[in-house]
């Protein structure tokens, strides 16, 4: 299969669309007694990150002959934005930024690759229910791969009276890829978050949690390196980050999967060290 290249423009492009039409499910809104405009943000987000991905010891011997898997730094913009009706939220990240498409001294595993993710919940009347639906695109040119999710299904918001939010999801999942292309079982998961002081600082804890289920057997045996992976796929990351400044945010992450990546019937893991610079 042929894959037209884009060039690194493009991917710019592509990314600065992400920022200013995605969306956010991090900040709650303000109360306000004057009734919003559906055109009028009740908040919005955006930043610019510099982060380095370093994967365990254990997850690169256990990848060595299935996907194999090298630590990386990756460029990251992010933004959200939410209405009376709805909200959004959109990242997209620049992998190997400096690396050629196709990486000739790390064998292809330090290609430069890229990766979005765009999220809405749309609000159903003032319940906590909500139209949920997510996009992820995932694409290696040096190895000509991609990988398309699209979710469709119903979300809830709520949060609690210690100021913990949480936002979980249920959906069918549909992939566009290199190797199949078709309905893919479904997903559910949630995202996250707690806000707190200490030490006179202000940090915070997240959690992305995704699990697909009942996927396509030809699925499994088309997208996965060295043998088909289980119909049962983990993916996520527990977040504290600590915001010295209303400009600058910074962060760890311990990044997880089970079954995803490309690598089937093993466990993945990582820690994501992050440098935010706040634009909104």
């Amino acid at each position: 299969m042929t894959a037209q290249t884009p060039s690194r423009s493009s991917f710019v492009t592509l990314g600065a669309g992400v920022l200013l039409a995605s969306s956010a499910l991090v900040t709650p809104a303000l109360a306000n007694d004057t009734p919003a405009s559906p055109t009028t943000p009740l908040w919005s987000f955006a930043n610019v990150s510099v982060n380095y991905l370093d994967w365990s010891n254990g997850t690169e011997a256990r990848t060595a002959s299935n996907a194999a898997k090298s630590d990386f730094t990756f460029v990251e913009i992010e933004g959200g934005v939410g209405y009376s009706w709805g909200e959004f939220y959109g990242f997209f990240d620049f992998e190997n930024p400096t690396n050629d498409q196709f990486d000739e001294s790390s064998g292809g595993k330090d290609n430069f690759r890229t990766a979005g993710k765009i999220t809405s919940h749309i609000y159903l009347g003032d319940s906590p229910l909500s139209i949920y639906a997510h996009l992820y695109d995932f694409r290696d040119y040096g190895f000509n791969a991609r990988e398309q999710d699209q979710i469709l299904g119903l979300g809830y918001r709520t949060t609690f009276d210690n100021g913990l939010w949480f936002k979980p999801f249920i959906g069918a999942a549909r992939v566009q890829s290199d190797g199949y292309t078709g309905m893919n079982g479904f997903m559910a998961g949630w995202v996250a978050g707690y806000d707190f002081s200490a030490l006179n600082q202000n940090f915070s804890f997240t959690n992305w949690h995704e699990q697909t289920f009942g996927r396509d057997d030809e699925y499994l045996e088309q997208n996965y390196v060295g043998g088909k992976a289980g119909s049962v796929g983990t993916n996520g990351a527990l977040s504290l980050w600590w915001h010295p400044s209303e400009l600058i945010t910074t962060g760890v992450q311990y990044r997880y999967s089970d079954n995803k990546l490309g690598t089937p019937d093993a466990y993945q893991n990582a820690m994501i060290y992050s440098v935010k610079l706040n634009l909104l």
